[in-house]
């Protein structure tokens, strides 16, 4: 079927406006790249309750253009991220990356060094695709003695200042350390159970927030 002439131009100029919006409102979203494990990939969990669905519906809830990516897989690690990183900064074009990693490799013993290398090389890599870096630090419990507790806890704080990131210093306060914080995990004692994320969630959002535009 021809269309005449006014009603051509007409039919353009809504496509253009159609395309036009599209793009403002691409460019005004952001997209926030969570690569973390099982405390952000809501292990033990109903779908919809961990601390990373809460900051998407937080994000709504306040107004604020931006989309979450859910990238963490329970169980893995920071090489494991690192190995990651490459193909989901490419794929969703993020601009701001948390890293939420370093928890089993300690629990697999893997040297404090390679923690802090890997983390330091996906916040590289995260600023050379244009993204701003936010990391989650994490604290392992005291029966892995005084002096690796506080190691471990200070890659954390290492890799933020030398790669100029932003730093939530402990994922698990006011939930791990909290008064009968046995009440608040899981039957393993690891995993946090759903009303913890909520704290969870307060633990980082402040940071959060204030890198977002």
């Amino acid at each position: 079927m021809k269309l005449a002439r006014r009603d051509w131009l007409k039919h353009c100029t809504v496509l253009a406006l159609t395309a036009s919006g599209i793009g403002a409102r691409a460019q005004h979203e952001s997209t926030v790249l969570v690569v973390g494990d099982s405390l952000s990939a809501e292990y033990g969990l109903r779908r919809g309750t961990g601390w990373v669905a809460l900051l998407e519906k937080r994000l709504a809830d306040e107004k604020i253009p931006a989309q979450v990516v859910n990238a963490s897989i329970s169980g893995d690690t920071t090489s494991g991220g690192r190995s990651r990183l490459g193909a989901l900064l490419k794929q969703h074009h993020p601009s701001l990356v948390i890293l939420e990693l370093g928890g089993n490799d300690a629990l697999r013993g893997l040297p404090l060094s390679m923690t802090q290398a890997n983390l330091s090389e996906m916040a590289r890599m995260a600023k050379a695709a244009g993204a701003r870096v936010l990391i989650v630090g994490m604290q392992v419990p005291p029966n892995y003695g005084r002096k690796y507790s506080d190691d471990f806890a200070a890659v954390f704080a290492s890799v933020a200042q030398h790669e100029n990131a932003a730093l939530v210093p402990f994922l698990l306060k006011g939930v791990a350390d909290a008064p009968q914080a046995e009440s608040l995990f899981q039957a393993d004692r690891i995993h946090p159970r759903e009303a913890a994320h909520i704290t969870i969630l307060d633990n980082v959002w402040p940071v959060f927030r204030a890198m977002l535009p």
